[in-house]
């Protein structure tokens, strides 16, 4: 008992004792960096929009939620490895190529077929600039000021940016940026609504709750904030308190579900780049030849990091031939399989499969 005791005094006299586990002091790390940002960007808490408070207390659960989630996930085997070689080959040569198919013009989805290609980019773009435009707003780390000379000072971080005209269009695309980011995403959410109702592959694999929630919430989102400024512009502010409350209840909900749903693999695109540049480079060294017919299929980085994973998630796939499964090619680890039910070695027989080189 004693002994437990001295343990527990050592445990408790350890600094990193102090959080709870490593979720928990990054949580509380990152919101502390998020405060002393707010600190400086409000000017020691000298400006506060308290209009923007509702959504102030939605974006905090949401990035709450996202760091949670984003480490959790970053604590797994598989996750470590990428990032920790990822990080060291983010400076290669082809990483701005790669970062800007992957991140601005979604070259990756090109492949698949305009349509789809152009639902993703309204959507993915539409989010993006909405999320630029709010989140400065909403923690005042930028806001504008009118001067009685008909200019507006843009303020960042409580240093004024630039001046510009109150009728010139940068004011106007300043302005109008929530509109317009609010047009791309109906129009985006629009074609996937078209898509899933009418694609019968996806009738098939979606669900309400992961396809079509985050859809119809971002559907919901864009019309509440376009009535907002329709209010606002021709109605003279008609119905504008009610418009307002409906469209912040909106945002404060999905700004909570979206780290938790599919809309997640938004904020999570950037690490995609680290996955293409781990892929590329360890590619151009080596790859690794199947066990069983000698074909090159993944880099033999790749495959001793699997086999690596598989070992500290305690699976083991060491076979009685004296090869691990992840060294076979797909389609010899699919004979290899059948081979164990039927009891016949078909994976050595020389017989190439009508869909050997078959994708997905």
């Amino acid at each position: 008992m004693e002994q437990v005791n001295r343990i527990e005094i050592k445990a408790n006299k350890n600094p990193k004792s102090a959080f709870a586990n490593k979720f928990a002091k990054s949580m509380f790390l990152s919101i502390v960096a998020l405060a002393i940002l707010v600190y400086f960007g409000t000017r020691a808490f000298t400006h506060i929009d308290l209009n923007l408070y509702g959504y102030m207390v939605g974006t905090i659960v949401f990035l709450g939620g996202f760091f949670y989630r984003f480490i959790s996930w970053g604590e797994r085997p598989p996750t470590k490895i990428i990032l920790k070689k990822g990080i060291r080959l983010l400076f290669l040569g082809t990483t701005p190529k790669t970062a800007v198919e992957h991140l601005a013009t979604y070259r990756f989805i090109w492949n698949r077929g305009v349509f789809r290609w152009t639902q993703h980019l309204l959507i993915g773009w539409g989010c993006v600039l909405a999320c630029m435009v709010t989140f400065p707003l909403v923690f005042s780390w930028m806001y504008f000021t009118m001067e009685e000379n008909g200019f507006y000072t843009v303020v960042f971080f409580g240093m004024d940016l630039v001046k510009i005209p109150a009728e010139g269009w940068m004011a106007f695309l300043s302005y109008n940026a929530l509109n317009i980011s609010a047009v791309m995403v109906i129009s985006g959410v629009s074609l996937a609504l078209y898509r899933r109702i009418k694609n019968m592959q996806a009738r098939a694999e979606q669900t309400f709750l992961y396809d079509f929630l985050p859809l119809y919430l971002l559907l919901f989102v864009s019309i509440t904030g376009l009535l907002l400024t329709f209010s606002n512009m021709v109605l003279h502010g008609v119905g504008q308190p009610v418009i307002s409350l409906i469209h912040q209840f909106s945002v404060i909900v999905t700004l909570i579900y979206l780290p938790f749903g599919k809309l997640a693999h938004i904020p999570f695109r950037p690490m995609s780049v680290f996955a293409k540049n781990y892929r590329q480079h360890y590619g151009a060294e080596e790859m690794k030849k199947c066990k069983v017919c000698g074909t090159g299929f993944v880099s033999v980085e790749q495959s001793n990091d699997v086999i690596d994973v598989l070992s500290q998630n305690q699976m083991q796939f060491q076979m009685k031939e004296g090869f691990n499964l992840a060294e076979l090619c797909l389609p010899c680890r699919r004979k290899y399989r059948i081979s164990r039910f039927t009891g016949i070695s078909t994976h050595e027989l020389k017989v190439k499969e009508a869909n050997q080189n078959a994708k997905g």
